[in-house]
Formats: structure tokens, sequence, C-alpha cells
């Protein structure tokens, strides 16, 4: 990729990133719909263990690919309590 050559090409390219991470955020969500429907309660959403090796993960690619894991471990539990808030309202109107 070739360096931005000005501010409105930076804020293009973000906006061009901004629309490829809204579509892969709905996909995300299509399959914690679905996980809603193998876990037995609320302590299965959470799953605070997976939780951590999720981020442990994150952090784990951000460094290789030159992503700071501070950044990337505030955006991924920023992402995982968004999702697990929607989870649980899955959860409960399942029953």
């Amino acid at each position: 990729m070739s360096d931005p050559t000005s501010l409105d090409d930076v804020r293009r390219r973000i906006d061009e990133l901004d629309a490829r991470l809204t579509t892969l955020l709905a996909e995300r969500q299509r399959l914690v719909r679905a996980a809603a429907a193998f876990k037995t309660d609320e302590q299965a959403v959470r799953a605070p263990d997976r939780v951590e090796r999720v981020v442990a993960a994150a952090r784990e690619r951000a460094e290789r690919e030159g992503l700071s894991p501070e950044v990337a471990e505030a955006v991924w539990r920023a992402m995982i309590g968004a999702f697990v808030e929607y989870e649980l309202t899955e959860h409960r109107q399942r029953g």
C-alpha cells in the first residue's frame, strides 16, 4: 500500500476500512447469534476464560502485524463486551 498523499486520502482510506470492518462485524454477529443457541446459561455466554484467550490471541496477532497490543486489547475487549451483551439478549429471548 502506498503512503497517503493528503489528509483527504487518509480519511478516504479509513472510511474504506470502516466499511470492510462493518461487513466483518456483521458476520461475527451472525455467528454470535448462532452460538447463543448452543449455550445453556449466562455463564456460558460470558465465558471469561474464552474472553481472555481471545484477547491474548488478538494481542499476539497485533504484535506480528505492527499494531499496538494495547490498542488491540482495548478494541477486542470493547467488541467482546458489546457482543456478550448482544448474545445475552439473544439467549434470554430464546428462553
